[in-house]
């Protein structure tokens, strides 16, 4: 019986304990009030602005919006190149992943073999598969078909691929054929025809756009009630083209293989669907859909091989490379994109821009892309424009069949160095130069083209130069040599990136402290500026120094090209 009585006490021992620390634990919280009371409260200061009675409000207010969207800008590029890192890591650890099932799970072939064919099926899509498919179509073609965009056809001709059919020896020729003839104003087409023919025989092509597929040819058939076949599903100047293939292959005596060349989204692949009026080759917007040379039957006597497009060598100009480029808008770089628009734009009439793309007067490419993707609708968190996507597109519209733009021929006819007079007439035998013009002059006359005044007026860079030859191709760190590299050396790469993205976040937050300092300090100075020009005792050179200083200070953050941008009559939107 005294056993269930000493535990009881053992309880309210501690029942009691437990009260005291509670207690004590109320005391020094008491305490701890008082003293907060004597000391008082310390409430954040609040940032106080920009004095109302300060000189030059207005300015100091538009420089710090402009600073703060330049760090948020900074903040985005860091976050993109930050998510395409991890994106590509993915992809490769993804890759890498699938290869090692198929491997367990073949179990029969050795890993060396199959490391093989990875590789080779990765380097379908590498620049120097490109030349080599290239040249395969150039030596195995009787005639070449050089394909010219006939928007830019100065920039769309290759020096190298000219000289190499021409001066290959044979019966081999080379015919231009100018393509998207429907976007150019009449005129100016009917001057690049007269130019181009006295080097080589031309030929004014025009391919439908919207091809029926084999594959839904039914489908189409009960649709075509519904699909608005209009002029742009039209063909024009097939007829031409084939007559002047027929009649060579008669000459000859055999069956000819034309390979059909040029530089990407030229409408290679579309010319061979046009031609065997139906979608035998993939057409798309995206620039290198066509990676191996593919043969196209069009009767008994002609074989049309389709090639992939000439790769654009980096020596050419930012104009150039934009337009001509190999490499998709996807996979390439926001700086290089970027700088692409703005080569287009630079060669471009402003006023021609502002009125097609109905947008308002613009300082530089920045400001035209921002204005673009707030009419079009491309923003990002915030109402951020999306500038790389923008830019992308606007790219696709150029080198795509959308845009109406035309270049003027050159006043002095020159033809290259490796172009003799010998070398011309041999290009301009076996043809009957007379009936294409003919035939040049139907097709001319059946379409219909946009005004010179709707038409951009654009400045060619001239002819780009492109590489043919396998030995000279500069191969850029692709997917397929990264997959061959061990897990050691993508540590270090993650461990380094890592470094250089808490760098990046260091830089952006030292900026921030600044731009508070800067804005500061700025206010004081132009407060005093202020007085020195109400007050009549000041000297003419202390007032020309403290100008000078503020000058200073702006020009550390602002860029080469933004300096003396800004126009303080207009309004800051």
């Amino acid at each position: 019986m005294k056993r269930p009585k000493l535990k009881k006490a053992s309880k309210r021992l501690t029942c009691h304990k437990r009260y005291k620390i509670q207690k004590k634990i109320r005391e020094h919280h008491r305490k701890v009030r008082k003293e907060a009371k004597k000391r008082g409260r310390k409430k954040p200061k609040k940032d106080p602005g920009v004095p109302s009675a300060a000189p030059f409000k207005e300015e100091l207010l538009r420089e710090a919006e402009q600073r703060k969207q330049r760090l948020e800008e900074l903040k985005q590029k860091q976050k993109l190149n930050r998510q395409k890192e991890h994106e590509k890591k993915r992809k490769l650890e993804a890759k890498k992943n699938a290869a090692k099932v198929k491997e367990k799970a073949e179990g029969k072939e050795s890993s060396g073999k199959s490391k093989a064919k990875t590789n080779k099926l990765l380097d379908k899509n590498s620049k120097k598969s490109f030349c080599r498919e290239l040249k395969k179509v150039i030596e195995a073609s009787d005639v070449v078909l050089e394909v010219l965009d006939a928007r830019d056809p100065m920039g769309c001709r290759c020096p190298q691929l000219e000289q190499a059919v021409t001066c290959s020896g044979g019966d081999k020729k080379l015919l231009l054929v100018l393509n998207k003839i429907d976007l150019v104003p009449k005129e100016n087409l009917e001057k690049w025809l007269h130019y181009l023919k006295k080097e080589f025989p031309t030929v004014a092509f025009k391919s439908a756009t919207l091809m029926k597929d084999r594959t839904m040819q039914e489908q189409f058939k009960k649709r075509r009630a519904r699909v608005d076949l209009s002029r742009t599903t039209e063909c024009f100047g097939s007829k031409c083209l084939l007559k002047l293939l027929q009649q060579h292959g008669k000459t000859q005596n055999k069956a000819i293989q034309v390979g059909v060349v040029g530089f990407p989204n030229v409408g290679k692949s579309s010319i061979i669907n046009s031609l065997k009026g139906v979608r035998a080759c993939n057409v798309g917007l995206a620039r290198g859909v066509t990676k191996s040379m593919q043969i196209v039957h069009i009767d008994k006597q002609t074989k049309m091989l389709d090639s992939p497009s000439i790769i654009a060598d980096p020596s050419n100009s930012a104009l150039a490379l934009a337009l001509r480029s190999i490499i998709g808008t996807e996979e390439s770089d926001s700086a290089d994109v970027l700088e692409g628009v703005d080569a287009i734009l630079n060669h471009c009439s402003k006023q021609q821009v502002m009125m097609h793309y109905s947008i308002p007067d613009f300082r530089n490419t920045e400001e035209f892309l921002t204005l673009l993707a707030q009419k079009r609708g491309m923003l990002k968190k915030g109402g951020v424009p999306d500038m790389e996507n923008i830019a992308k597109l606007l790219l696709c519209d150029w080198t795509g069949a959308k845009i109406s733009y035309h270049s003027q021929p050159p006043v002095s006819q020159r033809p290259p160095p490796y172009l003799t007079e010998d070398k011309i007439a041999e290009m301009q035998e076996c043809w009957n130069l007379k009936n294409l013009e003919e035939e040049n002059t139907t097709t001319v006359q059946a379409l219909k083209y946009p005004s010179p005044a709707s038409s951009i007026i654009f400045q060619s860079p001239g002819m780009a130069n492109g590489t043919i030859e396998e030995n000279k191709v500069i191969e850029e760190a692709s997917t397929w040599e990264n997959l061959e590299t061990g897990k050691e050396g993508e540590e270090e790469e993650e461990e380094e990136d890592f470094t250089e993205s808490e760098d990046d976040q260091d830089d952006v937050e030292e900026e921030e402290k600044d731009v508070k300092e800067e804005t500061k300090v700025q206010v004081t100075r132009k407060a005093k500026l202020g007085k020195q020009q109400t007050s009549p005792t000041n000297s003419e050179k202390q007032i020309a120094e403290s100008e000078h200083s503020n000058s200073l200070s702006l020009s550390l953050d602002k860029t080469a090209d933004e300096d003396d941008a800004y126009d303080f009559n207009t309004d800051y939107v």
